[in-house]
């Protein structure tokens, strides 16, 4: 059976049904069909022919795509301990053609690890102070209500900032604000005309709204936009060529996949429409970036090597803050990482959504793993985890546990900021709730998860 005729008994065994509107077709949402998998994924090992550890279980995560929860999935597994490619389901649920393994996609919260990076090689070159206020910076953007929240704080979450507010609160909502901009100097505008959550520096939470100000703080600092400079400093470097950001162009440029949500439909029923086209403004510095497997994966590797952010600097995207979240629990977040516990070690990655689209990077600080994933999930913003994220992730690192902060031995303690600690178990698995969205994406534990972009 080919992929498209797979599609189509999904689509007709629970009504096909074409959303009004200028946006693209959507399908009814459906349960998979039980019928042999015909995806089509592929592999390949290291020098040696024995089979990679993960990749079966990886392979059986994605084998039964397109269904009611994803309709594509492109993974790259690597490191010492085998490499392996797969990709899975469908291009869009019109063609029913397979998912293209290059694929564009929105990668989402990942935006904010490219935003961290230019931060502090800002700050090696003298230009920016992680200790000094953002106000110092940005005096005519940060009222002196939040004139002790440091340049750390906005990296690692924990500078007390408000949200922005903006149009909507379902995904019905959203969709029809889809093609609305918003700049970034409204965002804080409206995040900084209310009271701070917490006191700078007490708590911590995620949230985008620091990589906003993050954002405006490397054009103020350099003269230059802040899109230039990510490119200048990280994507042309390390040959991102299929790495970009959007701006107020709500298209994918370029080879991609197309995302649905599922959601209410104009005749009323629940099911899927074609979200491809959005505008990412309300992300920006902090959530706007298009990325492919390949060029993330090619990131991850330079950044954990120390050829993105070099020297003593690197310690700060590996080094969580010594505070508590704010609902509670341990911190998660670093400056532009989280770190989880999975399979009895510690990974370092991000995880990112947008409507239609989930994407992560990840691994072992020595890069003996490494995983990178684009899900093209139909409830990438909902309530519970993705099950597909979800066993993509636990096949490749194991099982997860959270991280805790920990007193860290004496020698590894000097190398690290006043008030912070490394990543290590925690006895309870909770994590934090991330803001936007949902998926293992931006913390991962089993059953309780929860979370955004």
């Amino acid at each position: 059976m080919t992929i498209r005729t797979r599609t189509t008994l999904i689509a007709t065994a629970l009504v096909l049904g074409i959303a009004s509107g200028p946006a693209a077709p959507a399908f009814a949402s459906a349960p998979a069909a039980s019928t042999t998998s015909t995806t089509s994924t592929t592999s390949t090992t290291s020098s040696t022919s024995k089979e990679v550890p993960g990749a079966d279980a990886l392979r059986a995560v994605i084998a039964d795509l397109p269904t009611d929860r994803a309709t594509a999935a492109l993974v790259r597994l690597g490191g010492e301990e085998g490499v392996w490619r797969g990709s899975a389901g469908v291009h869009d649920l019109v063609s029913g053609r397979p998912a293209d393994p290059h694929a564009r996609f929105r990668a989402g919260s990942v935006t904010k690890v490219f935003t961290a990076a230019v931060v502090l090689q800002l700050a090696s070159e003298k230009k920016v102070d992680l200790d000094r206020s953002v106000r110092a910076y940005l005096p005519d953007l940060i009222p002196a209500a939040y004139g002790d929240v440091t340049v750390r704080q906005l990296l690692n979450h924990t500078s007390g900032l408000p949200s922005p507010d903006f149009p909507g609160t379902t995904v019905e909502e959203r969709y029809e604000n889809r093609f609305l901009v918003h700049t970034p100097k409204e965002m804080v505008a409206s995040a900084t005309a209310k009271e701070a959550l917490f006191p700078a520096g007490d708590k911590q939470r995620y949230s985008n709204i620091g990589y906003t100000v993050a954002g405006l703080l490397v054009e103020r600092v350099t003269g230059d936009t802040y899109e230039r400079q990510v490119e200048r400093r990280v994507i042309d470097p390390l040959g991102l060529r299929g790495t970009s950001s959007p701006g107020m162009d709500p298209r994918i440029h370029g080879p991609h996949n197309r995302g649905y949500q599922t959601m209410r439909l104009d005749d009323g029923t629940t099911g899927l429409r074609d979200v491809t086209v959005w505008g990412t403004t309300d992300g920006w510095a902090a959530g706007d970036i298009i990325s492919t497997t390949a060029d993330l994966e090619r990131f991850t590797r330079a950044l954990f090597r120390g050829q993105v952010v070099r020297g003593p600097l690197l310690e700060e995207m590996f080094t969580l803050p010594r505070v508590d979240a704010l609902g509670g629990g341990p911190a998660a977040y670093s400056a532009g990482l989280t770190c989880w516990k999975l399979g009895g070690r510690e990974v370092w990655g991000k995880t990112g959504g947008r409507w239609g689209y989930n994407a992560g990077i990840g691994g072992t600080r020595d890069l003996s793993r490494t995983l990178v994933y684009s899900v093209n999930s139909t409830d990438a913003k909902g309530t519970d985890s993705n099950p597909v994220v979800m066993g993509l992730v636990t096949a490749a690192f194991g099982t997860p546990d959270t991280c805790r902060p920990a007193r860290t031995p004496a020698d590894r303690l000097a190398r690290l900021p006043t008030g912070s600690h490394a990543c290590r178990p925690a006895r309870t698995p909770a994590f934090p709730q991330d803001e936007g969205m949902n998926q293992i994406a931006e913390r991962v534990v089993p059953a309780a998860l929860k979370q955004q972009p």
